[in-house]
């Protein structure tokens, strides 16, 4: 078994396309299609179970995917590591990061002074919901990633360090019946405006639904979008209600970029919400059994910026 065919297996796996597949592995068709079939004969096994319209994974290779991840990432991180003994003048960075921070420090200037640190660094920043970014990392494909999860939250077999954590809030449009309101409880929103929610298996969707919980209120109707800003000028337009954090709306690194949320578009209100335990909480997570040392790096950085001494 070679490297190079666990990277055309997964290649394979990810796309559900041998064209594809060999168009990203930088080889022809043909032969990314016989190196399949020698992975195959190798682990005594079919991968793929193929259709003149679909390519789907065998159990054979559900369980080879993440196997393959990992021994990729250790490969990866190995490299790493000799890179280090060179004064980290070479290596990879697979960050992912959330939306929404509620942390006292801007993240893109984490990133800069990073980058300005170790140079020679190749730096990946991805997005996606906070569950799905853990799982990323549990499993190889990412090397950090800083997710809105409580500790609790976390999953196992990953460590932890709490970056931060702020209430969450309610955005109302400026004719809605509570805007004059200074602070509102979930269970006095009316029907009559939808909630906007953040995409499922996000680390907030998880807080928003917990408060409602809480609330003992059903969050009725509503439609789900995948970006925060977006989520703050359709509640402004009349389209409904959000519930986001504070850190999105004002201060240091906010989607919205403003000081004071008398800035908000067409006459918005941001509402504090009286429940003390709806809070968004912001955690950086890590595999510290193999962290390698681009990634240990950004740790200390990050550190830094968050006032770790």
């Amino acid at each position: 078994m070679e490297l190079r065919h666990l990277r055309y297996f997964l290649a394979v796996a990810e796309t559900r396309n041998f064209t594809q597949a060999a168009v990203r592995c930088y080889v022809a068709q043909s032969a990314l299609s016989q190196q399949i079939a020698r992975l195959e004969k190798d682990v005594g096994a079919a991968l793929f179970s193929r259709t003149s319209r679909s390519v789907r994974l065998t159990a054979a290779g559900e369980l080879l995917r993440p196997l393959a991840r990992r021994i990729l990432a250790d490969v990866d991180n190995a490299q790493a590591a000799l890179d280090a003994l060179a004064g980290l003048r070479r290596g990879r960075l697979r960050l992912g990061l959330v939306q929404t921070m509620a942390v006292p420090f801007d993240m893109v200037e984490v990133l800069a002074d990073y980058r300005v640190r170790h140079p020679g660094v190749d730096l990946g920043v991805s997005n996606a919901p906070s569950s799905e970014m853990a799982d990323a990392v549990l499993a190889g494909g990412l090397d950090l990633a800083v997710v809105g999860l409580a500790g609790d939250q976390v999953p196992d077999g990953l460590d932890h360090r709490t970056l931060g954590s702020g209430p969450l809030v309610v955005v109302v449009p400026g004719e809605h019946p509570l805007a004059d309101r200074d602070a509102v409880g979930l269970a006095d929103l009316p029907d009559s405006h939808p909630l906007i929610r953040f995409t499922r298996g996000s680390g907030l969707g998880r807080q928003v639904e917990a408060a409602f919980a809480r609330a003992g209120v059903d969050a009725g109707r509503h439609f789900e979008v995948g970006q925060i800003r977006d989520m703050i000028r359709l509640a402004a337009r009349g389209v409904g209600v959000t519930v986001v954090p504070r850190s999105a709306v004002v201060g240091p690194g906010s989607v919205m970029g403003l000081d004071t949320a008398d800035g908000l578009p067409l006459g918005a209100r941001m509402l504090r919400l009286t429940d003390p335990e709806a809070v968004h909480h912001v955690c950086v997570v890590f595999d510290g059994t193999r962290l390698a040392p681009a990634a240990e790096a950004f740790l200390d950085v990050l550190g830094l910026h968050a006032g770790d001494r």
